[in-house]
């Protein structure tokens, strides 16, 4: 008999591929809303704040590698701009930051079903961190238990 797990509140990337390893397979969470609505839009190395100056002359999309509308469509130069002024900016970033998250919980459930899980938490932790150095103290414990 298969028992979910449900697993409130939990935030940032990092939190929702550890907490799968520690037997959670079911999230409630807010962030990624929440975030875009300060014009922070999330990718698998951390997060961009669009609404920073940096991104004003930034022509790419919020990632290039996301196939959702927003990235199809939008350039960090035209969230960036458009924040201030309207809206729909946040509604842009909302629609990207729920189809990257959409895309890591698939990418989860698809390495675990290819029993590959332990080989997708490294390659993600090195995506998100860069070298070992950087990862998260209580993340490392946590996986290792």
């Amino acid at each position: 008999m298969h028992v979910s797990y449900l697993c409130s509140a939990q935030s940032y990337a990092t939190d929702l591929v550890v907490c799968v390893a520690l037997g959670c397979d079911m999230f409630d969470c807010v962030y990624p809303t929440r975030t875009a609505r300060f014009g922070s839009a999330l990718v698998p190395w951390g997060s961009l704040q669009l609404k920073n100056k940096q991104y004003a002359k930034d022509f790419q999309p919020i990632d290039e590698n996301c196939t959702c509308p927003t990235c199809q469509r939008y350039s960090r130069a035209f969230l960036n701009a458009l924040y201030p002024i309207d809206s729909a900016a946040k509604h842009h970033i909302t629609i990207h930051n729920i189809a990257y998250q959409m895309n890591l919980m698939h990418s989860i459930r698809k390495s675990i079903t290819e029993q590959k899980f332990p080989q997708f938490v490294q390659n993600f932790m090195k995506t998100m961190y860069g070298n070992s150095g950087s990862y998260p103290q209580w993340a490392m414990e946590a996986l290792a238990s």
